[in-house]
């Protein structure tokens, strides 16, 4: 199994902070959207489009609680693509990159 050990704990603990920021955010606008899907006066019509806003909101959710996770079982910061360790910069910028630009650059040549 490959680690994040290329990241320092200062870093580690940035990203975490930033990643459970994000958690946060999303977690209240689930909540605010739950509530308005079950709202009786919002017309059938305005719930679809919040039904698809809850949708995703759902899967931005779940994509920072993997990356949580994954920064707990130390596997955080490394490439899907080739295994690589993500520069903290790039993490840093987008905590939620799975790529290294390599494999992000050959991803969206496709």
């Amino acid at each position: 199994m490959t680690t994040a050990t290329h990241l320092s704990s200062v870093q580690l603990d940035a990203i975490r902070e930033e990643l459970q920021e994000q958690l946060f955010r999303w977690t209240k606008q689930l909540a605010e959207l739950e509530e308005a899907v079950n709202d009786d006066a919002v017309e059938v019509s305005a719930k679809t489009g919040l039904l698809a806003d809850l949708a995703s909101a759902e899967r931005n959710a779940a994509v920072v609680r993997r990356a949580l996770e994954s920064i707990g079982a130390l596997t955080y910061g490394r490439c899907d693509g080739c295994g690589s360790p993500i520069p903290f910069e790039r993490l840093k910028a987008r905590p939620l990159a799975r790529l290294c630009m390599d494999c992000q650059r050959r991803h969206e040549g496709r």
